[in-house]
């Protein structure tokens, strides 16, 4: 069996990226980045005034309470022009030009107005800079501010706002469609008969394609039959960058998954992994008319579904996209309580993630029934990685975990 990481590997030397399209900045947010960001003025474009107060120069408050003569305002996109002399002061909000001559912001806190609002007292001293951000200090003019393969959140979008980016360079999204494979499935508003179960698979692969930055199809379930199973994966690759399937990849006899994509001429490229759960998983190419669909062929159960995706058809979509980092990356914990590993296979485990009082990482795993419990999977946030051959780690034990998306 192949290690996970070579699995991975094989993914991503299989992988090719996607065309690079122009969009509006509005329909940006979740898109990965085909180009760099380049600043195309200094942030702040001036010096700007960090509170509401009074721009003055400090050397006039040396001696408090201090008076001085009111000679203007600044406010935001609306700077007063003047120079500031000695004994002067100009009301100034947050966010407004500080005044030539002025070099520090005091609080209006500490003031008051008299006479009118001709004059200002100020009653504690400051210091040259205070309370005033200068000039290109956040960002200078020319630099790169974002780079390809960046995923573009909310934070990013003000960015590309910021330097004048209302249409940017992204990849395109990949297109994914998903087919759930299996005669006991019937569809969500159904109520199961005798030894039947409502379709989850289709459903939660859909969601996790979505979060991965994908356009997602879901194809109509497939039964256990081989001519209408091969039908539906020929129909859904002829329309998709990546067709994902669930169930039929083990070795039952009603396991067809495997024979149809073989008899459609897919190069598979593994077919298990040493991994669980998830070990029966498939990678493959499906050849004309659509040459460069990829096919992940995951486990039917639940959790295994869930886990094969985000280590693997995850990957390869954030791959397709050029993002810098498509693998889910590892961090460090501390184990919350004891879990047991698996001979020759890599165990990626249920756990939520929390600090501790000494701001450690702490992994706490859930208590679960298995590859089929997508209930209590539903409380997961992470997965904890087990090595291959390690039976047991107590807990208190560092180990690797990886954040779930959602």
């Amino acid at each position: 069996m192949l290690s996970v990481a070579e699995a991975l590997r094989i993914i991503q030397s299989h992988t090719p990226p996607l065309a690079v399209e122009r969009i509006d900045l509005s329909d940006a947010l979740g898109r990965v980045l085909a180009e760099e960001v380049v600043a195309d003025s200094d942030l702040p474009p001036f010096d700007r005034a960090q509170m509401d107060g009074y721009a003055v120069r400090a050397a006039d408050l040396t001696t408090v309470p201090a008076r001085l003569r009111i000679v203007g305002e600044s406010a935001a996109g609306r700077g007063w022009r003047g120079h500031l002399q000695t004994g002067e002061a100009v009301r100034i909000m947050t966010g407004a030009p500080v005044p030539a001559g002025a070099d520090s912001v005091q609080q209006v806190e500490v003031t008051s107005e008299l006479d009118g609002g001709a004059l200002v007292e100020i009653t504690e001293a400051t210091t040259p800079g205070r309370s005033i951000v200068r000039r290109a200090e956040e960002v200078t003019a020319g630099s790169v501010v974002l780079r390809a393969g960046e995923t573009i959140n909310a934070a990013t979008v003000a960015s590309l706002a910021a330097f004048g980016y209302a249409q940017v360079a992204v990849r395109r999204r990949p297109r994914v469609a998903v087919l759930a494979t299996g005669t006991e499935l019937v569809a969500v508003g159904e109520r199961p008969g005798a030894d039947q179960i409502r379709d989850s698979n289709s459903y939660s692969l859909a969601a996790y394609a979505a979060l991965a930055g994908a356009a997602v199809e879901r194809l109509p379930l497939a039964g256990d039959d081989p001519a209408s199973l091969k039908e539906l994966i020929a129909a859904g690759a002829a329309r998709a960058d990546v067709l994902i399937l669930s169930g039929g990849v083990s070795m039952g006899v009603y396991d067809f998954t495997k024979t149809a994509l073989r008899e459609l001429g897919a190069e598979i490229f593994f077919e298990r992994v040493a991994l669980r759960p998830g070990k029966p998983t498939v990678f493959a190419r499906l050849p004309a008319p659509s040459p460069q669909t990829l096919v992940f062929g995951l486990p039917g159960n639940p959790v295994s579904v869930a886990v094969t995706f985000n280590l693997f058809a995850r990957t390869a979509l954030r791959a397709m996209q050029e993002a810098s980092e498509p693998a889910l990356l590892e961090e460090r914990a501390v184990l919350g309580r004891a879990v047991k590993g698996a001979s020759e296979r890599r165990s990626y485990l249920p756990a939520t993630l929390n600090s501790d009082d000494d701001g450690r990482l702490v992994a706490e795993p859930l208590k679960w029934g298995g590859s089929s419990d997508f209930v209590a999977f539903t409380r997961a946030t992470a997965l904890i990685i087990v090595p291959e051959d390690i039976r047991h780690l107590d807990a208190g034990a560092r180990v690797n975990v990886v954040r779930l998306p959602g």
